[in-house]
């Protein structure tokens, strides 16, 4: 019997073979990687992964889930399942004793939607915290809306406070849309594919505190402009002139700003203080 997709674990299995070869080819796989999937669900993607790959680190929530998974895969001497939630999971710690899944390169996965944000920062880090030890790339289905944030450049409607913190840290993009016929059972949303390659962050941020403040203030009231937004951090007409000094338009609201430009008021501003 075929398990059933379970709502509290936000589950949405793809059966669609052309998403799956779309994700693949984005992530460019050889037998040199070691791939973390999150959520392998009922094994269509990670069949894909350990014919592929060197190894591949599976992290399944769904205990019901995880024994159909280890009947299934019980002869890939390359595949690695850890049951629990991705969230609370130290990897270093789980992975200690199996030398030859140690730190995957690559991340591959269908990841469930209400917890998106949080696996982003689990990924990549944050302003304050980056991952120290970066992926080589991250090839994620996701909510077609949130990816369409993650991408997103300056001024347009999705640039947010998200865009920011994703975009510090690595460069974004849109592989392709996914319909939500492509899922069973089908969301009530379409989804994406992006593709997230960490690099070095360049520029810095001098306090990540500070910007990590700042960005929470400028998108706080995405429609006031910055020299009204920021009052606890800055006097109007400090900023004015300092918004003058950089280029920056003296109207521009939060969703004007590139991240290099929010890296260079933060640190301009720390320069003042």
């Amino acid at each position: 019997m075929s398990p059933q997709p379970r709502k509290r674990f936000g589950q949405h299995w793809l059966r669609s073979e052309k998403a799956l070869h779309q994700i693949l080819e984005a992530a460019a796989l050889s037998r040199r990687d070691r791939v973390l999937e999150i959520g392998p669900g009922t094994g269509i993607l990670t069949r894909w992964l350990v014919s592929l790959a060197n190894a591949v680190i599976a992290v399944e929530v769904d205990w019901d889930l995880c024994k159909k998974l280890t009947h299934q895969f019980a002869n890939v001497d390359h595949f690695l399942l850890l049951q629990g939630d991705i969230l609370d999971l130290d990897l270093t710690d789980a992975l200690a004793t199996w030398p030859n899944f140690q730190h995957p390169n690559k991340v591959v996965a269908n990841i469930p939607y209400y917890i998106t944000g949080p696996i982003l920062e689990k990924l990549l880090g944050s302003f304050v915290a980056p991952n120290p030890r970066p992926f080589e790339s991250i090839v994620l289905l996701l909510q077609r809306q949130v990816a369409d944030r993650l991408y997103a450049q300056p001024s347009s409607k999705a640039f947010g406070a998200l865009s920011v913190r994703v975009q510090y840290l690595a460069d974004c993009e849109l592989i392709c849309p996914v319909p939500a016929s492509a899922f069973y059972p089908p969301p009530k949303v379409e989804s994406a594919i992006v593709r997230l390659q960490p690099r070095l962050i360049s520029p810095a941020a001098a306090n990540p505190h500070f910007l990590d403040r700042l960005v929470r203030l400028g998108f706080a009231s995405k429609r006031k402009m910055l020299r009204n937004n920021l009052p606890s951090v800055i006097e109007r007409d400090r900023l004015i002139a300092l918004l003058d000094t950089l280029s920056i338009n003296p109207q521009a609201r939060a969703e004007d700003l590139s991240v290099s430009q929010w890296v260079t008021l933060s640190n301009k501003m720390q320069e003042m203080s």
